[in-house]
């Protein structure tokens, strides 16, 4: 353990409120790939010849679902992808009575898999889907096992409950996420880019002691916390959160 993380493991037992908010670097280390990484921009554009952000979009959706549903099951679902050591640090965490809340950016459902109870879901979730005619609701594995558009069995369009592109977020998701941001002492920001709004500017009613950022590229924020490690998130916190 070298000095920086000796130092975020002090903050943590001095801790008592402390809220964790993530981006898709959590989930990478579980095999989920950032659909906005050069990798994923390259391949939207070179086999369906638009961004990811125009085929993940309301419009796009309501236009074009079937290629909207080929990218999503092809990009965005992943039914075999495991929590890895964040996710069971942060649920052990918890456990301890020293984390109050997940707000993620992710839709993959590994922080409640993995144990976490309050999970503040920003852009939704994978494991929700509902027929925007009966609102009947369907699962991952139904969706992506669904040949083509799926419909539901009254004939109307299922839609994943994830946030689109032109979409606005749950205002309630937003009120819970803001309430425990204002109310903690330890505000842990973890492989995000920061660049994605409006999900990163909550973290700017932070007002607690210790504003700590993990994620391995550089970031807007980087000389305006109190710590930051270049590192992966999973192997800082598997190594300061124990069992």
């Amino acid at each position: 353990m070298d000095e920086k993380q000796k130092q975020l493991k002090k903050w943590i037992d001095e801790s008592d409120n402390i809220v964790f908010f993530g981006g898709a670097g959590v989930s990478t280390e579980s095999g989920i790939p950032d659909f906005r990484s050069e990798n994923g921009i390259f391949h939207a554009i070179n086999e369906y010849g638009v961004r990811p952000e125009v085929i993940l979009s309301h419009t796009f959706f309501e236009q074009n679902p079937e290629v909207f549903f080929k990218y999503y099951k092809k990009t965005l679902l992943y039914p075999d992808a495991k929590p890895n050591d964040c996710h069971k640090a942060l649920a052990r965490l918890e456990e301890m009575g020293k984390l109050k809340a997940v707000i993620t950016q992710n839709i993959d459902g590994l922080h409640q898999m993995a144990g976490s109870k309050k999970v503040l879901e920003l852009h939704g979730s994978v494991h929700r889907n509902y027929c925007q005619k009966c609102h009947k609701c369907y699962s991952a594995e139904e969706i992506l096992a669904a040949a083509g558009i799926p419909r539901c069995t009254c004939g109307g369009l299922i839609k994943p409950d994830v946030v689109l592109y032109e979409e606005q977020l749950d205002s309630e998701t937003i009120d819970e996420s803001l309430n425990a941001i204002i109310d903690a002492d330890m505000l842990i920001i973890a492989g995000t880019s920061l660049t994605v709004y409006p999900a990163a500017s909550l973290i700017h009613y932070f007002h607690g002691r210790y504003l700590v950022l993990i994620n391995r590229d550089p970031t807007p924020m980087d000389d305006k916390t109190s710590l930051t490690l270049h590192s992966k998130v999973g192997e800082v916190l598997s190594q300061i959160i124990v069992r």
